[in-house]
């Protein structure tokens, strides 16, 4: 009997295409259950009867088969977007493609990123202009906990998405998020 530890089956080289990206869902990102103020802070947003989706477009472009891998998401935030306080269990690098990210007193660019650890509290909006993202995680599955209104973050969302569900409307999707 050998001691020598199990080796996990040899990766092979994958592709993937823009055509064949899906909508991010609950089978790769699922949704924790939320405390108290983050119900009350989305109850804000609904009321603003903004349509879901409408400042927003995700796209999982890559993820590697199994429960351990590799996984990429195209993620596009319309002009003004505010990304509600939220955190993830698993760590992921952040690339921006094009606009404007703000995040605290920081403005990532086009060819700026950012690292965000597990289990970090973060929100973020986007620019005037929108942002892109790609978000690479070393996950196949990782969760999305909402966070509470500290600082009146929920009321700050609210009112993004009560003043700029118009400019969203018209809002085009940038050529580097069509299929």
């Amino acid at each position: 009997m050998s001691n020598s530890p199990t080796k996990a089956p040899r990766k092979r080289m994958a592709f993937f295409y823009a055509k064949d990206a899906v909508t991010l869902g609950p089978e790769t990102m699922s949704r924790e259950a939320m405390s108290e103020s983050a119900l009350a802070g989305l109850a804000k947003v609904t009321e603003t009867k903004t349509p879901i989706g409408l400042g927003e477009k995700s796209l999982l472009l890559f993820k590697e088969p199994g429960e351990k891998g590799m996984s990429l998401v195209y993620l596009w935030l319309k002009s003004g977007y505010v990304l509600p306080p939220h955190s993830h269990d698993g760590d992921c690098l952040y690339y921006v493609v094009g606009g404007e990210l703000h995040i605290g007193a920081k403005v990532l660019r086009k060819g700026d990123g950012m690292f965000i650890p597990a289990d970090a509290a973060y929100t973020y909006h986007a620019g005037e202009e929108g942002v892109e993202v790609l978000e690479f995680r070393n996950a196949t599955h990782f969760n999305i906990a909402l966070k509470g209104n500290e600082g009146g973050l929920w009321d700050h969302l609210a009112t993004a998405f009560r003043e700029r569900a118009v400019v969203w409307e018209t809002e085009t999707v940038p050529p580097s998020a069509r299929k």
